[in-house]
């Protein structure tokens, strides 16, 4: 599934992130973007609640992790929407036909936290990764908590060599699209190819340091770099990570969007195993990016390959 057919990467304004309690993004919900709607982008706000004012519980041992709590609902979908890949995600977990004239997809794996479907179109180099929660995508700010189950490591353990739905390509791409750049509003991770040249790039840019190396600097503009894509140059913040064992959500919102006053929505992210000539190199790189760094994107689907 290419989100790419329904991109908008228009000019933004910039935006003021709102630290405020639960109860103010309550008062926000009427405005946030729901089906792939505008109104929290018109609103000039980010309509969402810091992470540490969103309800959570561990997860129970061996089950499934929590979902986004009742009160989240008018910013992170309802069970009723009617979304494509959330009715995919219903036949799944608990049978229920997709109505006319949506066909019933392949359920290639299913877990208490998420599914995985192919993506369009259908290749042994696409797929995509579903949360079994109803989320609608980046902007949800219950992706941004503890208790929320750790999407991108699953993500990487099927799509990688041996993994369960493997990526059968030289390189290996994980990525989300930005609310705006995304077809639906069921939030999926694409597991997908990425090109050579792209690995070889993001190698180059390691080697010359630059990069960040904790996630404290990625922020820094000098971190920042021209990777080029089906769609030309765009630039992205870099980050080197060791493994995937942090809530990259997280992650990207304390450390990215939240200091520099951005919001959650406009962002897109890959993840890019760095792959060598013997193999996985025990590395990630982490780029994100948005329509307000100069030459920015709001896509991910530049970077990946899906047919």
């Amino acid at each position: 599934m290419n989100d790419q057919q329904n991109a908008k990467e228009v000019p933004r304004r910039q935006f003021v992130a709102l630290s405020g309690a639960l109860g103010a993004a309550t008062l926000l919900t009427g405005a946030a973007a729901m089906g792939g709607g505008t109104a929290a982008a018109a609103s000039g706000v980010d309509a969402g609640p810091t992470p540490d004012s969103c309800p959570t519980t561990p997860p129970p041992p061996g089950g499934a992790s929590p979902c986004p709590p009742a009160q989240l609902q008018g910013l992170c979908g309802r069970p009723t929407d009617n979304d494509p890949l959330w009715h995919d995600v219903q036949y799944c977990t608990n049978g229920i036909v997709p109505p006319p004239p949506q066909t019933r997809p392949d359920c290639l794996k299913m877990t208490p936290n998420y599914i995985v479907l192919h993506g369009k179109p259908e290749t042994t180099h696409n797929y995509l990764l579903l949360p079994t929660c109803r989320i609608t995508g980046i902007e949800c700010p219950f992706l941004e908590t503890s208790g929320v189950a750790n999407y991108w490591h699953e993500a990487w353990e099927n799509a990688r060599s041996g993994g369960d739905v493997p990526v059968q390509y030289p390189n290996i791409g994980l990525g989300i699209n930005s609310q705006s750049a995304r077809r639906y509003d069921q939030l999926h991770i694409h597991m997908a190819g990425v090109r050579g040249s792209t690995q070889r790039r993001l190698q180059e840019l390691e080697s010359q340091g630059r990069m960040a190396t904790s996630p404290s600097q990625w922020a820094n503009p000098a971190n920042q770099a021209a990777i080029t894509g089906s769609a030309g140059d765009r630039v992205y913040r870099v980050l080197r990570l060791p493994n995937l064992r942090d809530n990259l959500f997280n992650l990207l919102y304390t450390n990215v969007v939240r200091p520099n006053s951005l919001r959650m929505a406009d962002q897109t992210m890959l993840v890019i195993p760095k792959i060598t000539a013997t193999g996985f190199a025990n590395a990630f790189y982490v780029l994100n990016s948005d329509t307000l760094i100069h030459d920015g994107t709001s896509t991910c689907d530049s970077l990946l390959v899906y047919s």
